[in-house]
């Protein structure tokens, strides 16, 4: 591999990191000046910047895979390699008004485009409502925002990239230190019950981190010890360290009750798929490659917006 490659490279694997970074900021800067805003106009202006912020993880899912540069070219067509105009760009709008095709050469655009732009936005949403206009608003959506780009990764090449799971882990460490230094309430699910625990007296912000490390340790650990467990006994390959750098990063993030819900979302989902798919083929084996990291991710999503509802109501059926 060449600089030249190697710096288009480097640029794919650092961007992401940097664009989250100044969302992050721009967000926090202008949480202030949003309090006064009317929530239905908050929830509009989310799901509008979600949209856009699709659009952008619409590169990074089509060319992370392929380790190119999410950084050069500009947007073209896959078909022709026509640069794609900025009026050809604007989110959902363009696709319905191209109807699904490229200007200069009439391929189709895939479906997947306006899709991720879609579900960007009402996602954005939907953690704009579940956080209201709290210091945790930003990093959930940057944090939601790399979720959704491993699923629909992972969905069309089977891997979760380095690039965006090492930087999630980083990131996950870093808002479990900000949030509880710079606000005093306890937004992280576990963080409660970790410090009115043996951990009673510590600053709220190493109790956080400690967190931080139980959930990794449950989330990444427990899925490679299964995969390492069903080799051994099967001699089958069962899971890839992509899953568990994985669950290493949302552990981190979510702490170890959501990230325990989150296991068991993914792997309840995925079987389900997973048999029902074998039965519509005819396969008797029981034996089919999923990518199990959409299951996880979709769990992962569910967790944080409505994870610790579903905790708090199964723990009450043993009080």
């Amino acid at each position: 591999m060449g600089n030249a490659e190697q710096e288009k490279l480097v640029g794919s694997i650092h961007l992401p990191i940097y664009n989250a970074c100044h969302m992050l900021l721009s967000l926090i800067t202008l949480l202030p000046d949003m309090l006064a805003v009317p929530r239905p106009v908050i929830f509009i202006i989310a799901g509008l910047f979600g949209a856009i912020i699709g659009s952008f993880l619409n590169v990074v899912i089509h060319r992370l895979p392929r380790e190119e540069s999410i950084v050069f070219p500009n947007s073209r067509c896959p078909s022709c390699g026509t640069a794609i105009a900025a009026y050809d760009n604007l989110p959902v709008l363009s696709y319905l008004i191209l109807r699904g095709r490229c200007r200069s050469c009439q391929a189709g655009i895939a479906w997947r485009y306006p899709a991720v732009e879609l579900l960007t936005g009402l996602l954005f949403v939907a953690v704009a409502w579940h956080d209201g206009l709290s210091l945790m608003l930003p990093f959930d959506l940057v944090f939601c925002s790399a979720i959704l780009a491993l699923i629909f990764i992972d969905a069309e090449h089977m891997i979760l990239p380095n690039a965006i799971t090492y930087p999630g882990i980083v990131f996950a460490l870093v808002a479990r230190v900000a949030i509880p230094y710079f606000s005093t309430t306890a937004h992280f699910d576990d963080l409660a019950s970790l410090m009115h625990g043996m951990l009673h007296g510590l600053p709220a912000w190493s109790v956080s981190l400690i967190g931080a490390a139980i959930g990794g340790l449950i989330g990444g650990g427990s899925l490679w010890l299964m995969g390492w467990t069903w080799e051994k006994l099967r001699g089958i390959e069962a899971m890839g360290l992509g899953d568990v750098k994985m669950m290493f990063m949302v552990g981190a993030y979510l702490g170890w009750r959501l990230t325990i819900l989150t296991i068991f979302m993914g792997v309840l989902s995925g079987s389900i798929i997973g048999i029902g798919l074998m039965v519509q083929q005819g396969r008797k084996d029981m034996q089919m490659l999923l990518p199990f990291g959409v299951f996880l991710g979709i769990g992962t999503i569910l967790s944080l917006l409505i994870g610790t509802g579903i905790v708090e109501w199964y723990a009450s059926q043993y009080r």
